[in-house]
């Protein structure tokens, strides 16, 4: 049986980097050391040690800079910790939100939304289509340990809540494995899901957003 090709970001939505993070891997550990454990899923703001890891000149930020330009900047970080304590599962859905720095109410955003005391708010599909996610993988994900699951191709339009089993079927789904250090990229519009884990032990990601554009009519990136 012939081996299936890797995924393309640009043919799928998203390509797996084995390794790429792993000249920062104990940094990224070291500035998220603190952070409150047996939490599902940590959003990041002001964490000391990250900006200038996740800037387009940093080690994970040069990732982005390199496929959506020299202006990419991180937007919204999530740390995501499953451990036999917090073992969740994560139905198919679209990320849709952005994170702003304040409210400013503009044609075309909507509805909002407050989440760990943070705005965001949901955008025109197209600026979300020029957006950049980044999982970075600060322990193994094998098959047992609720990798990441994604619909390769299913990045190029907003999916319908009642259309997306549908759209998991057609497009097919794919299993993103990794070990530490190891970078998934994958357009932030992707269908996406997460199984509880079979087998669990500790499984940090990074989820870094990252977008190249500004945004319109007075409202501002919240950024990390």
């Amino acid at each position: 049986m012939a081996e299936l090709a890797p995924l393309s970001l640009d043919r799928d939505g998203a390509e797996h980097l084995p390794g790429a993070a792993l000249a920062a891997l104990e940094r990224l550990k070291a500035a998220l050391a603190n952070l409150p454990a047996h939490r599902p899923g940590s959003r990041l703001y002001g964490v000391s040690g990250l900006d200038t890891l996740l800037a387009a000149k940093g080690v994970i930020g040069q990732i982005a800079a390199d496929r959506i330009g020299v202006h990419a900047q991180p937007v919204r970080a999530i740390l995501f910790d499953k451990t036999d304590r917090t073992n969740w599962a994560l139905g198919w859905h679209q990320d849709r939100t952005i994170a702003v720095a304040a409210r400013r109410d503009v044609p075309g955003f909507g509805p909002w939304t407050v989440k760990h005391g943070m705005q965001h708010v949901t955008p025109p599909f197209v600026l979300l289509a020029g957006m950049l996610t980044l999982r970075v993988h600060l322990d193994p994900v094998p098959g047992d340990n609720a990798p990441l699951l994604i619909a390769p191709g299913s990045h190029r339009t907003l999916v319908a809540e009642n259309e997306i089993e549908q759209a998991v079927a057609s497009h097919g789904v794919h299993v993103c494995l990794a070990d530490a250090g190891d970078v998934w990229v994958y357009a932030t519009p992707i269908l996406h899901a997460s199984d509880a884990a079979a087998q669990p032990a500790r499984r940090r990601v990074l989820q870094i957003d990252y977008a190249a554009t500004a945004l319109p009519g007075g409202l501002d990136w919240l950024g990390i």
